[in-house]
């Protein structure tokens, strides 16, 4: 695992990776109460520290942070935007010995496979959660469960946030076109993933949520670096 000062220095091999899974709704119970219990003001603090720079992406949301690269067909070259935006989705990811005790916890209780209970999106040298971030935009990420790609829902909570969910990601026509471009420049402008498939980042995220839904499970997602 990586923190983000390694990252930047082993930019030319790190891997993001953003995996959501059914989880069983007593264990998420357990874990939930765990947290309860050794509870730290990490998470107020990292919301409280970023609220300037998510102020600044909601005014700048819908205007683009790419070009078209004229030296390579096919993908996107980033400008100064798109690396201030990059750096803020890592400010608002907590990188606490608490939280990724908790990441590796919940890991061991997800599904052996992907199938209706497992998504888990992988790309070179960008972080998918990022690029679906940059594709919706502040207010839809924001209705997302979570913060910034991190969740851990007991059923009930699932059942309560998934309308929230399908609104933000349940994009359709133009919108979903728009999306998926922006997701191809995100994942070229700064990573190196030219193949990634943009409509399972949209899809796969809503299949889980779904899954644990019918099936009266909990759920959590995160955001992790290689």
């Amino acid at each position: 695992m990586l923190r983000l000062e390694e990252r930047r220095e082993a930019a030319l091999s790190v891997t993001g990776v953003w995996v959501i899974g059914a989880v069983p709704d007593e264990k998420v119970r357990d874990l939930l109460r765990d947290a309860v219990q050794n509870a730290s003001p990490t998470r107020v603090s990292v919301r409280h520290d970023v609220s300037g720079e998510l102020a600044w992406w909601q005014g700048r949301a819908r205007e683009p942070m790419f070009r078209v690269s004229t030296t390579s067909p096919g993908t996107w070259d980033a400008d100064e935007d798109a690396f201030r935006l990059s750096a803020f989705f890592d400010a608002c990811r907590d990188e606490s010995e608490d939280a990724e005790a908790l990441r590796d916890a919940v890991m061991d209780l997800f599904p052996p496979h992907a199938e209706e209970g497992l998504f888990a999106a992988v790309a070179r040298k960008a972080g998918p959660f990022s690029a679906l971030a940059y594709a919706l935009g502040p207010d839809a990420v924001l209705r997302l469960p979570g913060w910034f790609g991190d969740f851990l829902l007991d059923a009930e909570q699932v059942r309560v946030q998934l309308p929230a969910a399908e609104e933000a990601l349940g994009l359709e026509g133009a919108r979903r076109g728009d999306a998926v471009e922006r997701i191809h420049a995100w994942m070229t402008g700064l990573g190196d993933d030219p193949d990634h498939d943009a409509d399972q980042l949209l899809d796969g995220p809503l299949r889980v949520l779904r899954h644990a839904a019918r099936t009266g499970q909990g759920a959590a997602g995160h955001v992790r670096w290689y």
